[in-house]
C-alpha cells in the first residue's frame, strides 16, 4: 500500500458479518429533513479534492461522506457498516472472496439521473484505473473484477479473502459517481461534484464550500438543518478561534489547538460556548529505522521505550486532548491490548534503560536526532518531540536533539532512509484493527523504516484479513502486537480525541464525533 494523506494527527471495531446485511426501507429525505436553519462550520483543514478518485485527506473525505453515497456506511455511534445505497450486502456463503450487493430502488443523483449498478461498477473501476497518487485506490487493491448481472445487483470478486472489504467500501473510497458526469480516464477539475448523498455541493472556492440538502436523496440520513456552509481557515488556528468568538461560524471542527480546547472547556458557561468531545482512533507513533546505525540496535530502541513518559506528553503538551497509547491497535478497536505497557511500563525507568543499552554493548551517551515536521501532524508536534528529547537527555543516557523540516523534505528524506527516528500520525480509513497493522507491517508498508517480520506479513495479516468474524481475530492481533512490542520498529505515543466547539443553540454534534471519522452534516441542528 502506498503512502497517502491519511498520515495525520488529532476514529471502534468493525465486526463484519458474513451473512447478508439487511438495510432499512428506502426513504426520501424522511420527515422534516432539511427544514431547519443553515449552519456555518469552520475548520483548519482544506478540502484538497472534490473528485473521489483523488482525495485521501480528512477534508476531502468530509465532503465525500456528505455528497456521495457508498453501498454501505457507518451509522452514528456504530463500528460495523450497514447498507446505505445498498438494500443488502454480504459475502457468498462459505468464503470472503465474492461480495454481492443489491441496490435500493429508486436511487437518483442530485442532477436527477438514475443510479444503477453500472454507476457503482464505473466508480470503482475508474478510481482504480486513474490510480491517483493522492487517491484511495490502495484500499480497492483486492478487487479482481466487478460484475453487474442487472441494474440492481453488483458482484465483487476479490483476489484474496478480504473480510475488511465491507469497511473499505463504506469509507470515502466507496463513493459512487454518475458515469455521465465523470471521465473514466481523468479527474474532474471544475470544483463541482455530483453524487447521491444527503447533500449536494452548491459552490466551492478557495474560502468555502456551500452544501444544500439533496431532495433526490434516498437513504438512512435525515438532515436536521437547511444546509451547511463550510469555511476553510487553512491552518490558521487563531483565525478559526476568533471566528467562533465573533459568531462568524457556528461550529469549529478540526483545527483548534490543545490550549484553545482547554481554555474553552473552562469557560463554556460564561461565553455560551459548548465543547463536544468524541472518541477517536487517531494515533501517533515514534518510528525507528531498523537499519539506522544507532537505533538499528534493539537495545537503544528499548532504552527509549523505557524512558518516554506518555502521561507527561498528554498532560503538558496536549493538555489532555489525547490519551497515552501502549499498543499499535488503539483502545476501542477489536484486538487492542497493552503490549508496550506490559513490556516497558507506564513510567520512565532509567535503570532498565541503562541495562538495555549495556546489553547492546553501548556504554557511552547515545547521540541521536529525532525528526519532526511542523505542519502535517498537528500544531504541537515540534513541542512534543522536543519534550521527548528532554526526557531522554534527563536520564543521562542520551545526547539527543530535535530537528524540524517542512513536510515535503520530511517525506523525501524518510523514503531515502536519512532519518533514524521520526514521528508519524495516522487517521484510519475504517475502524478495524487491520487498518492499524496491514499498512504498517504488510508488504510495501507506509512506515519506510525497513522493518519486516515474516510471521506478521506472511501469516498473521493474511489470516486476519480472511476472517469474517472479526471477534475471532483477537488472538492473532494480540500476537502481532506482542511481536511489535518486542522488536520495536515503532513506539506508540498517544491516541487522539475528537472535538467540535459550538456557540449558541447547536445540537447533534455528539453524533458527528465517533471512531468512523464520518462528520455527519445531517445530524447538526441549529436553534
Amino acid at each position: 500500500m502506498k503512502a497517502h494523506n491519511k498520515w495525520l494527527t488529532a476514529p471502534l471495531a468493525a465486526g463484519v458479518a458474513a451473512a447478508l446485511l439487511s438495510g432499512c426501507g428506502s426513504e426520501k429525505n424522511g420527515g422534516d429533513a432539511g427544514a431547519g436553519n443553515a449552519v456555518v462550520v469552520g475548520m483548519s483543514d482544506e478540502v484538497l479534492a472534490t473528485d473521489p478518485a483523488a482525495g485521501y485527506d480528512p477534508g476531502s473525505w468530509l465532503l465525500f461522506n456528505n455528497v456521495f453515497q457508498s453501498l454501505l456506511s457507518f451509522p452514528k455511534g456504530a463500528s460495523s457498516p450497514e447498507p446505505e445505497a445498498a438494500e443488502k450486502c454480504g459475502f457468498a456463503q462459505g468464503g470472503s472472496t465474492v461480495y454481492r450487493c443489491t441496490l435500493r430502488s429508486g436511487l437518483k443523483f442530485s442532477n436527477g439521473n438514475p443510479l444503477t449498478s453500472k454507476d457503482v461498477k464505473y466508480s470503482f473501476e475508474r478510481a482504480m484505473k486513474i490510480n491517483d497518487e493522492s487517491g484511495p485506490a490502495p484500499l480497492l487493491s483486492t478487487i479482481a473484477s466487478i460484475e453487474t448481472p442487472d441494474d440492481q445487483t453488483v458482484v465483487f470478486k476479490l483476489k484474496v479473502p478480504d473480510a475488511t472489504f465491507p469497511s473499505k467500501i463504506a469509507s470515502g473510497a466507496g463513493s459512487i459517481v454518475d458515469h455521465r458526469e465523470y471521465s473514466a480516464d481523468g479527474l474532474r477539475t471544475d470544483d463541482k461534484a455530483v453524487g447521491s448523498g444527503p447533500y449536494k455541493l452548491e459552490s466551492f472556492d478557495d474560502g468555502q464550500a456551500v452544501f444544500a440538502v439533496n431532495s433526490e436523496y434516498r437513504g438512512n440520513a435525515k438532515p436536521k438543518n437547511g444546509g451547511i456552509t463550510l469555511k476553510f481557515f487553512k491552518g490558521d488556528r487563531k483565525a478559526l478561534s476568533d471566528a467562533l468568538g465573533k459568531g462568524d461560524i457556528d461550529v469549529a471542527y478540526r483545527g483548534l489547538a490543545a490550549g484553545d480546547i482547554a481554555t474553552l472547556q473552562g469557560s463554556e458557561d460564561a461565553k455560551g460556548i459548548s465543547v463536544m468531545e468524541g472518541t477517536s482512533a487517531e494515533v501517533q507513533h515514534l518510528v525507528f529505522n531498523v537499519k539506522d546505525p544507532v537505533v538499528g540496535k534493539l537495545g537503544v530502541r528499548k532504552a527509549i521505550a523505557h524512558l518516554v513518559d506518555r502521561d507527561a506528553l498528554v498532560q503538558h503538551v496536549h493538555r489532555s486532548t489525547a490519551s497515552p497509547l501502549y499498543s499499535i491497535v488503539p483502545a476501542g478497536v477489536v484486538g487492542h491490548n497493552t503490549a508496550f505497557f506490559d513490556a516497558y511500563g507506564g513510567r520512565p525507568n532509567v535503570d532498565k534503560a541503562r541495562k538495555a543499552l549495556r546489553s547492546a554493548g553501548v556504554k557511552d551517551k547515545v547521540k541521536l536526532t529525532l525528526w519532526s515536521t511542523p505542519s502535517r501532524y498537528g500544531p504541537a508536534t515540534d513541542e512534543e518531540i522536543t519534550a521527548i528529547v528532554g526526557q531522554l537527555n534527563k536520564s543521562g543516557l542520551f545526547d539527543a536533539t530535535m530537528k524540524s523540516v517542512p513536510i515535503e523534505q520530511y517525506e523525501k528524506d524518510i523514503k531515502a532512509g536519512k532519518y533514524g527516528v521520526y514521528v508519524k500520525g495516522w487517521v484510519p480509513d475504517y475502524p478495524d484493527p487491520d487498518n492499524f497493522t496491514q499498512p504498517f507491517f504488510g508488504e510495501g508498508n507506509v512506515l519506510a523504516n525497513n522493518y519486516e517480520n515474516p510471521t506478521i506479513s506472511k501469516t498473521l495479516i493474511p489470516r486476519t484479513s480472511a476472517t469474517a468474524d472479526r471477534s475471532t481475530t483477537e488472538k492473532d492481533f494480540a500476537d502481532l502486537q506482542n511481536i511489535v512490542a518486542e522488536e520495536l520498529p515503532l513506539l506508540p505515543l498517544w491516541q487522539g480525541k475528537q472535538y467540535a466547539v459550538a456557540r449558541g443553540n447547536i445540537t447533534g454534534l455528539e453524533w458527528t464525533l465517533d471512531a468512523s471519522t464520518v462528520f455527519r452534516f445531517w445530524e447538526i441542528k441549529k436553534g
